[in-house]
C-alpha cells in the first residue's frame, strides 16, 4: 500500500515539520517518497504515538528570560540538543544532498552523521567547523569498515556511530511493492554486504581507531550493558526509524530501561518519531541526553535544499525554547522526570 502524500500548498510557509513534510510530498517523485516515509509495519507510527502517551507538567514561578538548550557530549559543543541521524543517500531527495545537510547543521549547531552509504565522501562532507559523526556497518570484509573508520579519523570526524540493528535489511512492503531501488549513480559501489554485528565487532571497532564509538539500535537495559562492556562510548536507542522490524517496541518506550540500566555510566540517545521540540523534552525528560532526527532532514532537503534542512533545525530550535520556557525549564539540568506523568492513566 502506498503512503499517503499529502497534498501541496505553495504558498505556505512551514512552521511546523508536518508542514515541511507536506511541502516535501509534493516535490519528490512517488517512489522516493514512499521510499522516505516507508518502514516495517507499523513500527513508523508506533514511533510517533509514543510521544502523545506523556504530557508536560510545567512549573510556574521560574526566572525564564533566559532559555539555555546548549551542552556538550563527546568532547563536542552542541547548541541544541539533537543531531541529524544517519540516513539514505540525500542526493535522493536533493542533488546537493550531504553536503546541503552538513553546511545546515554546522549552521545550527548541532552534529551531523554521515551514512556509511552517502552520496559525499567523508573528505568531501567534513570540514573545519562542522560536528561529523561517522555511521558504519559492519561488512563482509572488514578491512573496508575499518579503512571507511580510518578515512573519517583522518578527515575530522568525532565519532564513529555503529548500526547494530541491521543484520539485512527488513522487509519494507512499500518498497517491496513499488520496486524501488537507489539508483545505481547515487549509491556508492563496491561497499560489498553488509553482515551481522556482535560484540566482539564492537570491540575490534574501537581498536581501529581513537574516535568513540557509539552503538545505534540499542532496545533493552542487557544490551546497553553489553555494549558498555565492548567499549561504547554512547548507545542510541533506535529501531531503525521503524524501518527494519513489525512490531517492534517504540524507541521513546524502550527508553526509560535502558537509562535505568546504563545509570550514568555513559550518555543515551534516542531516536524515531521526533517531530517538535515538546517530542524532544519529552525524550530528555526519560532520561536521553539528546536526539537524532531523520526523516524530517530529508523532508527538508526536498523541499528546500539547505535552506530546507535549516528550517527544520530552526523550527526544532524554537519548538523546543517555548517548551522549555512554557514549562519552567530554563537549562537542560532542570529538566528531569518530574517535567512528564502520563497520559490517560497509563503506566509511566
Amino acid at each position: 500500500m502506498r503512503t499517503s502524500r499529502p497534498a501541496a500548498d505553495t504558498r505556505m510557509h512551514p512552521l511546523t515539520l508536518a508542514d515541511v513534510e507536506t511541502a516535501a510530498g509534493a516535490r519528490l517523485d512517488g517512489a522516493v517518497w514512499d521510499f522516505v516515509q516507508g518502514g516495517a509495519g507499523d513500527t513508523v507510527r508506533a514511533n510517533a504515538a509514543a510521544f502523545a502517551r506523556w504530557r508536560l507538567r510545567p512549573s510556574v514561578g521560574v526566572d525564564v528570560s533566559a532559555i539555555d538548550p546548549e551542552m556538550k557530549l563527546l568532547g563536542s559543543h552542541w547548541r541544541m540538543p539533537i543531531a541529524i541521524a544517519p540516513l539514505a543517500p540525500m542526493r535522493l531527495c536533493h542533488h546537493d544532498g550531504e553536503l546541503a545537510c552538513a553546511a545546515a547543521a554546522t549552521a545550527a549547531g548541532v552534529p551531523m552523521t554521515l551514512g556509511m552509504l552517502a552520496s559525499y565522501s567523508v573528505e568531501v562532507v567534513a570540514g573545519p567547523q562542522t560536528v561529523l559523526w561517522q555511521q558504519l556497518y559492519l561488512l563482509r570484509d572488514r578491512t573496508v569498515t575499518a579503512s571507511v573508520a580510518r578515512r573519517a579519523q583522518a578527515a575530522g570526524a568525532t565519532a564513529l556511530v555503529l548500526t547494530m540493528d541491521t543484520p539485512w535489511t527488513g522487509r519494507r512492503i512499500g518498497d517491496m511493492r513499488s520496486g524501488f531501488r537507489i539508483p545505481e549513480h547515487i549509491r556508492p559501489g563496491n561497499l560489498g554486504d553488509i553482515v551481522p554485528v556482535t560484540w566482539r565487532d564492537v570491540a575490534w571497532l574501537a581498536e581501529q581507531t581513537d574516535l568513540p564509538v557509539i552503538c545505534k539500535g540499542i532496545g533493552t537495559g542487557g544490551d546497553a550493558d553489553k555494549a558498555i562492556e565492548a567499549g561504547a562510548a554512547a548507545v542510541v536507542v533506535s529501531n531503525h526509524g521503524g524501518r527494519q522490524l513489525d512490531g517492534a517496541l517504540a524507541s521513546l518506550d524502550a527508553l526509560p530501561e535502558v537509562v535505568e540500566a546504563v545509570a550514568g555510566r555513559i550518555p543515551v540517545l534516542m531516536d524515531g518519531g521526533v517531530r517538535t521540540g515538546r517530542d524532544v523534552l519529552v525524550a530528555l525528560a526519560l532520561g536521553a541526553r539528546a536526539v537524532l532526527v531523520g526523516r524530517p532532514v530529508l523532508c527538508g532537503l526536498a523541499y528546500a535544499g539547505r535552506q530546507g534542512v535549516e528550517q527544520v533545525l530552526g523550527i526544532l530550535a524554537d519548538e523546543l525554547h517555548d517548551a522549555m520556557g512554557q514549562c519552567g525549564r530554563p537549562t537542560l539540568a532542570a529538566v528531569d522526570r518530574s517535567l512528564i506523568t502520563p497520559a490517560n492513566g497509563a503506566p509511566g
